[in-house]
């Protein structure tokens, strides 16, 4: 059974985080909600047909769709590639959704002679034993953005009638100075999201490589275990700004931006 495809504008985001950006595979998977497996064999085909970022003018979602998915050749037996556990694991720690069960089943698609199940279980355990738990905090200058909507509603009070209306506080920090914006607005919505987003850049007279929400919702279109889909209109403004968007890892309760 053939794999399910991306969308051309996941394809287009994947190439333009990828060789405009130099992104790493890790960061654009996370950045897309895509499985690193599923990023790394885009760009392979991406890779054989010549294509990089921006795409030729003339070069429209069904050129593209051609380009990437050309006619298989027929013969020849693929060898069993080793398995990147790191990845693996990466992805579990990433979506509380995440199986191995269902990175087995990606696995499979993309690897049909592969390992079966229970040696993919077993090969990933036996990794995971010999790996010792570490936890980094690394943040580099202008790398990083952290965005939330900080805890409880703050009070704001109208001069003239006294009327008392809470209001959400957007904060935005950046990652290696903790240098902080912070915006009062009357909801939680998407063009709030997106307005305060828009006037952290303007505080800090720029903009970061990657924007860390620690709660993505507002930015998710489709909750989906496979391929959660970033709303259209936060991903338009990652590309006007030239940012990815990225994801914060919780790992033993301690939080971790990636």
């Amino acid at each position: 059974m053939p794999q399910k495809a991306l969308s051309m504008r996941q394809i287009k985001e994947v190439l333009r985080l990828r060789y405009d950006l130099g992104l790493l595979q890790s960061e654009i998977a996370r950045s897309c909600s895509i499985s690193q497996s599923s990023i790394n064999r885009y760009l392979e085909r991406a890779s054989a047909a010549g294509l990089r970022w921006p795409l030729p003018e003339d070069c429209d979602d069904r050129q593209l769709n051609e380009f990437l998915f050309p006619a298989e050749p027929t013969g020849g037996s693929a060898l069993k590639a080793p398995l990147d556990c790191a990845a693996i694991h990466q992805q579990l720690q990433s979506n509380k959704h995440v199986t191995l069960q269902l990175l087995w089943e990606e696995y499979r698609q993309g690897q049909p002679g592969g390992y079966r199940y229970s040696r993919f279980c077993e090969l990933y355990q036996r990794w995971r034993r010999t790996q010792d738990l570490v936890l980094r905090q690394d943040h580099l200058a202008g790398e990083k953005i952290f965005v939330d909507w900080a805890g409880a509603t703050v009070p704001i009070y109208d001069r003239k009638t006294a009327e008392v209306r809470p209001a959400s506080l957007f904060v935005a920090v950046l990652g290696a100075s903790s240098y902080t914006f912070a915006h009062a607005t009357l909801s939680q919505d998407l063009p709030h999201w997106i307005e305060c987003h828009i006037l952290a850049f303007e505080f800090f007279q720029g903009t970061s490589q990657l924007v860390v929400p620690d709660n993505p919702r507002t930015g998710v279109t489709r909750a989906c275990r496979y391929e959660p889909d970033l709303n259209r209109t936060y991903m338009e403004m990652a590309q006007f700004y030239n940012v990815a968007i990225g994801h914060v890892l919780t790992i033993g309760g301690v939080v971790r931006g990636d």
